[in-house]
């Protein structure tokens, strides 16, 4: 009776193997099989874990199983094994788990190379035989970037191809394939602050993405109705609920905070007032996460008012030094010139071409200073979104640019500015000075009170605003919300995996940040 030689073969996880540079192939696994444990023949016999002999069909069948288990390999008795080749594992001499037992091991790389460049030749393929395809490889070719113009035809072109092949709903594993297959092909598309890089073209997690925006606009089914996915809430940014960077001897105890805060009132001293303000920390933020008695803030810590750099400070220990200098340190060397290369390829309308020739100048005559007018040129590149059919609807550029700084000369009463304003708790710039190129003071604005800010340049001002939001755990104003978090995402590092960016953002982090 004849018997037969075994050799168990083990995958040590759940991942798929490659083990040579042919494709793993049922042919491939087999050959190497051979070549390792010197077999004289390629008739073997393969069984999976409940003795089903596996063929080259079921063999691709099993890699997809999450748990590959062990394959058994049954070799006629006229082969020669020799019996020390069981000791060792393919690819990785000296290694085995028992002596019938040869591991297969991962090379993740590889796999996901060839997983990247299948996309990436599926994405040319589409484009190349598309019209209007050529100019988009072309552009990124050149520019190592995408226009708005290219991105939304490129865009319209793979998910009018996408449906066509796949019907106009098609599935989360199609959409994110050609998402991650744009960033194969175009790497320098990829967004390096998130996770995956892809998802300003399709977020499985909540459906957006351009690609899923395109796909619903030719879905003819009525929006009302429909079954969506939850939202995962938004975690992090300026209303997060937060530790303090440092744990120093901050006050804990109620009497001990009242006694600061009433000492911090009456004194002249603002050494003493700093000192106080890091001690209260604690309790001003709890003060400011309790909806009762958040508003009355400025009220109960009323320095804030009459003493610049409080606002610096109290940001500074929340995240540290190094995160609070990052806008000073980054902008005008790095962003700012990337920020205006963006913004010639944009509409040009007499604002924005204003705002390009003062970003450039070293002294400006009429308008707003180089910093200032670049930062605007955010707001032009991440337009206010769309806001439905809530009033007063989606406000142009321009109008959004008013909600983040305003300016009024010199002579003109500050109190009687902000009677006027009524009722708003989004901070913002206000700016006095006989005109915008020179600014004399500078002012945050906030629930109707002006605190004095301590710079007396525009980028340093715009700094403390944005340090304002997290100082007195305020949202972002709505018409600037995509600027404001491009600066959290981009600029200061702050809550990056935790706050939920719009795909303009997105996008443009990966041209700023490349």
């Amino acid at each position: 009776m004849q018997t037969n030689n075994v050799i168990r073969v083990k995958f040590k996880d759940s991942k798929r193997y490659i083990f040579s540079s042919k494709p793993f192939t049922f042919q491939s696994f087999l050959e190497c099989v051979a070549n390792k444990f010197d077999l004289p023949t390629m008739d073997v016999k393969v069984f999976d874990d409940s003795k089903t002999e596996v063929d080259e069909e079921a063999f691709v069948y099993l890699l997809t199983r999450p748990d590959l288990g062990v394959l058994e390999i049954v070799i006629p008795c006229t082969a020669n094994i020799d019996d020390s080749l069981s000791s060792s594992s393919l690819g990785d001499e000296g290694t085995s788990e028992s002596d019938d037992t040869a591991m297969l091991i991962t090379s993740p790389p590889e796999k996901n190379l060839a997983e990247e460049h299948r996309l990436a030749k599926m994405i040319e393929e589409i484009l190349k035989t598309s019209p209007g395809g050529e100019k988009i490889i072309n552009e990124y070719t050149r520019t190592k970037g995408l226009s708005d113009t290219r991105r939304r035809d490129m865009v319209k072109i793979l998910v009018a191809h996408l449906t066509n092949e796949h019907g106009t709903s098609p599935s989360r594993r199609l959409k994110e394939e050609y998402a991650k297959g744009i960033i194969s092909l175009f790497p320098c598309l990829a967004d390096p602050r998130s996770k995956l890089g892809y998802e300003h073209y399709y977020n499985a997690e909540d459906g957006s993405g351009y690609l899923a925006w395109r796909i619903k606009t030719l879905q003819k089914e009525a929006s009302e109705g429909r079954m969506k996915r939850p939202r995962q809430p938004q975690t992090g940014g300026p209303t997060a609920d937060r530790q303090s960077y440092k744990e120093d001897c901050y006050l804990t105890d109620d009497r001990h905070c009242q006694e600061a805060i009433a000492l911090m009132k009456h004194t002249a001293d603002e050494a003493v007032v700093k000192e106080k303000m890091k001690l209260t920390l604690a309790y001003r933020q709890k003060l400011l996460h309790d909806p009762k008695k958040s508003a009355d803030i400025l009220s109960v810590f009323s320095r804030f008012l009459d003493i610049p750099g409080l606002i610096n400070q109290d940001f500074g220990l929340l995240f540290g030094d190094a995160t609070s200098a990052k806008l000073l340190e980054k902008w005008s060397t790095n962003i700012k010139p990337k920020v205006i290369a963006q913004s010639r390829g944009l509409t040009q309308t007499s604002e924005l071409q204003d705002l390009i020739q003062n970003a450039e100048a070293t002294e400006v005559e009429e308008g707003w200073d180089s910093d200032m007018s670049s930062i605007l040129m955010l707001v032009h590149l991440l337009p206010p979104s769309s806001q439905g059919r809530k009033r007063p609807g989606k406000i142009s550029a321009k109008q959004a640019c008013d909600h983040l700084v305003k300016f009024i000369k010199t002579g003109n009463s500050i109190q009687g500015h902000l009677d006027s304003i009524g009722e708003r708790l989004q901070p913002y710039l206000l700016a006095v000075g006989p005109n915008k190129s020179r600014i004399h003071s500078w002012f945050i604005v906030i629930d109707q009170h002006a605190l004095p800010c301590k710079a007396s340049n525009s980028l340093a001002c715009v700094d403390e605003l944005f340090k304002a939001h997290f100082v007195f755990g305020t949202s972002y104003c709505q018409e600037l919300t995509n600027v404001f978090s491009f600066l959290q995402t981009a600029v200061y590092d702050i809550d990056v995996e935790t706050t939920k960016v719009n795909p303009r953002v997105s996008e443009l982090r990966a041209r700023i940040l490349q």
